[in-house]
C-alpha cells in the first residue's frame, strides 16, 4: 500500500478501476480536507488513511496505484460544524461514497453514528467525537460490468405495455419451486416459473419496488418490525444486499438479460426525491458529512430541512452536482444492467425549483434530453406532500404518470357510489382531460386499481375498514380505501359473498385492461393475494406482504388467473383497445360509426340529461378502428354498476360476439350475442364484431 495517493481526476465521481489502481473523485463545495480510509476485506479493521491529494472543481480526488477491485474504503470529511450554517462536517464519521457500487458488511444501528451526541439537551448542537466505523457498513470497490450487446432491450412500444408491479423480494420469498438460497432474490425473479407466469398473464414489463441499498429504519427494528418497501434510499449505485443470493451484481445483469429473452421489460422504482439520513435529529451516514448544504434543500433557518417527501429530508434537485449524481445513477443502471425504465417515486419533489414545482424544471431537461435515458420508459409519481404537490397531468411530455383518479373512480365506481357515470367515461377513454395537451398520448396514464400502497384487490372487496394494527402505533395509510365487504367483514366462507366479491373483482379488471392507457397489475392479484386488510403494509417483511403462490393452485385463484390472461388476450387481439391515439368522438370510422361512442344499457346514445343523471349507473364505452386490410373492428366494453342485473342491447346493428363476461367467466368466448345481453348486478363484459371492408 503506498505513503499517500497520486493525484487522479476528478471524474468520473465515485470509484474507478482502470486496470492499473483506483481514482477515488468525491463532490464536497465546503469541505476543507477529506479522507479515504482503507480497510480490510471484512471491513472491521481500518489499514490506512490518504488525504485526497487535490481539489478541483469542488471534486476532492486522488489516485491509488496497483489498488483492485475487492478494496474496501469510506471518506472521512474535515469542515466546519455549523448546524445553523446548514453545515455539518464531522471527521468522526465514516462517511458512504455515494457513488458505492458495491458494499460491505452492515450498518449496525449505534449513537456513534449521529454527527451529535444523541442524549444531549442541546441536540443537534452537540458535536459527538466517536468513532463510527465500527458500526457502519463500508464501499466496496467493483469492476463495472459492462452490458453484454447480444443483450437486446424489448423495446416495447408504450401503446402495448402492460406492467406487473412487483415487490422483488415478497415475489419469490414463498415460491417453492425455487431453491431456498435463492428466494426473494434476482436469481429468483429470473426463474422459468416466474417469467412463466408472466407470461401466461400477457405481461410486457415488470416493475421492481426499489432494489437500490436501503437503510432499515433504527424505530422499526425497535419495533421487531423493518423497512420492506425501499423507500430509504442507501446507496443509488448499489443493488440491495439482501437481493443478491450470490453476491455479485452480476446476478441481476442476468436477471434482466433472461427476463429480456423472453419478451419482458424490467422497470425499477427509483427514490431520488429523498435519502435514508431523515431530518437534522438523523445520523451522519453519507451525503450530510460531505455536503449537507449542497445536497440537502434546507430551510430560511439553514438549521432545519425542508421536507416535501415527508421522510425528513429533500435532496436539492437545483444544484448542478446533485442532478449529476441522479443522472449518473441512472445512466449506471441502463447501461451497466440494461434496465427499460424508471418509475420515479414522488416525482413532483424531482422538478421543485426555488419557486416551486416547475414542469421545465432541470432535472427534467437534462433526463428529457439526454440520448441514451430519454428513449426509455419514464414514469412520474406526480405528487408529494410539500405546497402544490398534487400535478397529476403536469408531468412533461415524455412521462407516463400514475394516475390515481382512475383508482379511485374505479373503485367508487364498483362500490356503488352515485354520480359516477361520467368520471368512468373520462378515465376509461384515457384520461384526455389530464394527458390531451402538449402531444401527449393515452399510455401517458398509468392506469390501476391497486397498487403496493394500499390494499390488495381481494382485500379491497373484503374489508370495509383497514386492519393495520401489525404495524404498531403509527399504521399510516390512507385511511379511507374505498374498500367494500359485500357482506361481512373479512374472510368468510358464506358462497353468496364470495361469489359477489369475485363478480366485483372480474369486474375491476375487465375496466382496467378494457381502458385506453397502460394497465398496471399489482403482483399477486391476479390469483387473490391478500394483506389482511393492512393498507400500508410498509414495514411487514413476511406472510403479510409476500405472494402465497398456493393460492394460485387454489380454485377461486386459478379462476381468477385465467381470467386476467384472458383479458391480456383481448386486448391484445384488438388493436383499437391499446389506442395510441386519444378518440374524440369526432372521427367518423365508417358511415354512422365514430371512433369512440358511449351508450346506455339500452344502446342508445347518451344524451345530456343522461349525463347528469347521478343515479344512472350503466354504461357502454364502444371503439372503432381500421386495421390494415380495411376490416373495421369494434369493441364495446360494458359496464354495470348497479345492483340488479340488467339487459344491455349491444350498439349497432353488428354481428356482436361476447369476448368476456366478469359474472359468468365460464361463458363461451367469442359466442355470438342476440339482441341483448343479460349483465349481472356489478357486472363488465367486453363485446367485439368485425366489419369487412366489402361491407
Amino acid at each position: 500500500m503506498p505513503d499517500r495517493l497520486e493525484p487522479g481526476a476528478p471524474y468520473p465521481l465515485g470509484a474507478m478501476w482502470d486496470g492499473l489502481g483506483v481514482n477515488f473523485a468525491v463532490f464536497s463545495a465546503h469541505a476543507t480536507r477529506v479522507e479515504l480510509c482503507v480497510f480490510d476485506t471484512s471491513g472491521a479493521r481500518e489499514l490506512a488513511r490518504f488525504d485526497l491529494p487535490e481539489h478541483t472543481d469542488e471534486v476532492w480526488h486522488g489516485y491509488m496505484p496497483d489498488a483492485m477491485p475487492g478494496l474496501v474504503y469510506g471518506f472521512r470529511a474535515h469542515g466546519p460544524y455549523e448546524p445553523e450554517g446548514g453545515h455539518r462536517f464531522n471527521a468522526n464519521k465514516l462517511l458512504l461514497d455515494p457513488y458505492a457500487k458495491g458494499l460491505a458488511g452492515t450498518l449496525r444501528w449505534s449513537d456513534a453514528l449521529f454527527g451529535y451526541r444523541a442524549r444531549s439537551p442541546r441536540a443537534d448542537l452537540s458535536f459527538d467525537r466517536r468513532d463510527s466505523a465500527p458500526a457502519m457498513l463500508k464501499a466496496v470497490v467493483v469492476e463495472d460490468g459492462i452490458a453484454d450487446t447480444a443483450d437486446t432491450r424489448p423495446y416495447t412500444p408504450w401503446a402495448d405495455t402492460i406492467i406487473y408491479e412487483a415487490h422483488l423480494r415478497g415475489l419469490t420469498k414463498l415460491l417453492e419451486t425455487v431453491r431456498p438460497p435463492e428466494r426473494g432474490t434476482f436469481s429468483a425473479l429470473a426463474h422459468p416459473h416466474v417469467i412463466g407466469h408472466l407470461k401466461r398473464l400477457g405481461i410486457t414489463a415488470i416493475e421492481l419496488l426499489p432494489v437500490h441499498a436501503f437503510l432499515q429504519d433504527r424505530r422499526l427494528l425497535e419495533q421487531k418490525l423493518g423497512n420492506y418497501w425501499g423507500y430509504n434510499t442507501l446507496g443509488f449505485f448499489a443493488p440491495e444486499p439482501r437481493y443478491l443470493s450470490t453476491g455479485t451484481t452480476h446476478e441481476a445483469r442476468m436477471a434482466i438479460r433472461r427476463l429480456h429473452a423472453a419478451g419482458i421489460e424490467v422497470i425499477l422504482d427509483v427514490v431520488y426525491n429523498h435519502t435514508c439520513e431523515g431530518d437534522e435529529l438523523g445520523p451522519t451516514l453519507s451525503w450530510r458529512g460531505l455536503d449537507n448544504a449542497s445536497y440537502y434543500r434546507l430551510a430560511d433557518d439553514k438549521r432545519r430541512f425542508i421536507n416535501d417527501t415527508g421522510t425528513g429530508n429533500t435532496l436539492n434537485l437545483t444544484h448542478p452536482r446533485v442532478i449529476q449524481m441522479v443522472m449518473d445513477s441512472l445512466r449506471y443502471w441502463a447501461r451497466s444492467f440494461q434496465v427499460d425504465g424508471f418509475r420515479f417515486d414522488l416525482g413532483v419533489t424531482l422538478g421543485r425549483e426555488r419557486s416551486g414545482y416547475d414542469p421545465g424544471a432541470g432535472f427534467f431537461d437534462a433526463l428529457r434530453q439526454d440520448p441514451e435515458l430519454a428513449k426509455l420508459k419514464l414514469i412520474s409519481e406526480p405528487w408529494d406532500v410539500g405546497p402544490g404537490g398534487y400535478q397529476l397531468g403536469n408531468l412533461p411530455p415524455g412521462f407516463a404518470e400514475w394516475n390515481d383518479r382512475f383508482r379511485d373512480t374505479g373503485r367508487r365506481y364498483w362500490r356503488g357510489d352515485y354520480d359516477m357515470r361520467p368520471d368512468v367515461a373520462r378515465r376509461m377513454s384515457g384520461s384526455a382531460d389530464l394527458y390531451g395537451h402538449g402531444s401527449r398520448r393515452p399510455w401517458a396514464s398509468v392506469n390501476y386499481i391497486t397498487c403496493h400502497d394500499g390494499m390488495t384487490l381481494e382485500d379491497l372487496v373484503s374489508y370495509a375498514h383497514r386492519r393495520n394494527d401489525a404495524n404498531g402505533q403509527d399504521s399510516g395509510g390512507h385511511g379511507d380505501s374505498l374498500s367494500a365487504n359485500w357482506g361481512t367483514e373479512g374472510p368468510t366462507d358464506d358462497p353468496g359473498i364470495l361469489a359477489r366479491r369475485d363478480t366485483v373483482k372480474r369486474s375491476m379488471l375487465t375496466m382496467l385492461f378494457g381502458a385506453l392507457g397502460t394497465p398496471m397489475l399489482l403482483a399477486g392479484d391476479e390469483f387473490g393475494r391478500t394483506q389482511q386488510g393492512n393498507d400500508n403494509a410498509y414495514c411487514q417483511d413476511n406472510g403479510i406482504s409476500w405472494i402465497d403462490w398456493t393460492l394460485a393452485e387454489a380454485k377461486r385463484g386459478k379462476a381468477l388467473l385465467d381470467f386476467v390472461g384472458g383479458l391480456a388476450r383481448i386486448r391484445q387481439a384488438y388493436p383499437v383497445l391499446r389506442s395510441p391515439h386519444f378518440l374524440h368522438g369526432r372521427r367518423e370510422i365508417v358511415p354512422d360509426v365514430l371512433d369512440i361512442e358511449w351508450f346506455d344499457e339500452r344502446g342508445g346514445n347518451l344524451s345530456l340529461h343522461d349525463w347528469r343523471n347521478g343515479a344512472g349507473r350503466a354504461l357502454v364505452m364502444r371503439l372503432a378502428g381500421k386495421r390494415p386490410n380495411g376490416d373495421v373492428d369494434l369493441v364495446a366494453v360494458m359496464v354495470n354498476g348497479s345492483h340488479e342485473a340488467l339487459a344491455f342491447t349491444p350498439p349497432g346493428n353488428f354481428p356482436w360476439r361476447l369476448l368476456i363476461d366478469s359474472a359468468n367467466p365460464a361463458s363461451d368466448a367469442n359466442a355470438p350475442v342476440g339482441k341483448s345481453h343479460r349483465l349481472a348486478a356489478h357486472g363488465a363484459a367486453i363485446m367485439a364484431a368485425t366489419r369487412g371492408n366489402d361491407a
